[in-house]
């Protein structure tokens, strides 16, 4: 994929690996959808996590996946505030 992700796109994207991977936890189902992005979009959601954190928790793998992983369960648990 080119370009920046929106909300929407990884919300679907983390949705269908979950449907395809139902047997694995959240966040490697985090770590999939990162890796299905690519490099330079890990990179992106890295510093989104870093914008919204004001900290790196880890690396920017790492970091990317704990934001998608946040970013979809904050639209679980209240779709309000993203």
């Amino acid at each position: 994929m080119s370009g920046a992700v929106t909300v929407d796109e990884l919300v679907v994207e983390f949705a269908l690996v979950r449907l395809d991977h139902p047997g694995l936890d959240l966040e490697e189902i985090a770590a999939m959808v990162v890796r299905r992005f690519g490099p330079e979009q890990a990179l992106e959601f890295a510093s989104r996590n870093l914008a919204a954190r004001d900290e790196l928790r880890g690396g920017a793998f790492e970091t990317a996946v704990e934001y998608v992983l946040r970013t979809v369960l904050t639209l679980r648990d209240d779709p309000g505030d993203l």
